[in-house]
């Protein structure tokens, strides 16, 4: 696609998106395809309530599969891992893809992917904002400190944690934050290295960057497919909603950006991102089939 943007896109490691009789090591041996088709980089999702393949093993798998395209996560969720042994599998991920991981990092949000994660995690839902900052905070403190670490936040407290394995990259890999409300966005602009909402209305976009103060990455989380007709993206997109998350495409266009129909129609609804100041598209591509994506994968590419 023609847009002053980096162009990722989102492996197909949920059960979701994968048909009878798919191989579930396609899903990750096609960041190989999405490297030579030219795409900037290749992203996988986390979850532990909606079957897929672990967020971590996957990109490992894909950054050694892969020589150039940066790998990310978009979103980790760091409260379902210790803070400790996450930022060691970060910093080991890092190190083997030669400094080619950026992590984005989500704390949650109300609703039937929040609570319940937290609650099956073992982790307490109040406060998850600053446990979230805590754990960043703790992970760059390791990837940085010579000698042992203690670290003294309001809920994470350690003593003498021995050096881990440094990461490849200089201060640890980027880390990225999702979410537009108004304390998010305030963090961002704290705490973070970039920005990786899905905000439905490219106004909300706009505003929301221009509120972060400070110089970061701005990235945008979106659901695409190219089809012949706006009528038949709209029913693709409604199938692929529902078998990912369980409700209407209408309910999900309320709180994510999604945009199917034909490539013309696809690209100046992403160019008014870009306009607005999205540098780095992650693409989650609205199919079911691994046949289905690698066309979508191709038709975005052309």
């Amino acid at each position: 696609m023609d847009l002053d943007a980096k162009i990722g896109v989102v492996l197909p490691t949920g059960q979701a998106q994968l048909a009878t009789g798919d191989d579930p090591r396609r899903a990750v041996r096609v960041a190989v395809e999405a490297e030579g088709l030219g795409y900037d980089s290749v992203w996988v999702n986390d979850s532990v309530l909606t079957p897929r393949i672990e967020a971590l093993t996957a990109l490992t798998a894909a950054a050694a599969l892969t020589e150039r395209v940066t790998v990310g996560t978009a979103t980790l969720m760091p409260v379902t891992r210790r803070p400790l042994n996450a930022a060691h599998s970060l910093a080991s991920l890092d190190l083997l893809s030669g400094g080619r991981l950026v992590v984005g990092v989500g704390a949650g949000f109300p609703g039937r992917f929040g609570v319940p994660l937290h609650r099956w995690s073992e982790v307490p839902w109040e406060r998850r904002f600053a446990r979230l900052d805590e754990t960043v905070a703790l992970w760059r403190q390791l990837w940085t400190t010579d000698g042992p670490v203690t670290f003294r936040g309001e809920i994470l407290r350690l003593d003498d944690v021995p050096p881990t394995i440094r990461p490849h990259t200089k201060g640890g890999p980027p880390i990225w934050l999702g979410g537009s409300t108004p304390k998010a966005l305030e963090r961002v602009g704290r705490l973070y290295d970039g920005w990786i909402p899905y905000p439905p209305s490219v106004d909300d976009y706009a505003s929301g960057l221009k509120t972060i103060q400070k110089p970061v990455t701005p990235a945008l989380f979106v659901s695409v497919a190219i089809t012949d007709s706006v009528e038949q993206g709209e029913e693709q997109l409604e199938k692929y909603t529902r078998a990912n998350y369980g409700m209407g495409l209408e309910d999900l266009r309320r709180i994510q950006a999604v945009v199917a129909g034909p490539r013309q129609y696809v690209t100046e609804y992403l160019q008014e991102y870009v306009d607005a100041g999205a540098r780095h598209l992650v693409c989650r591509l609205a199919t079911h089939g691994l046949d289905d994506y690698r066309k979508q994968l191709q038709l975005l590419a052309a």
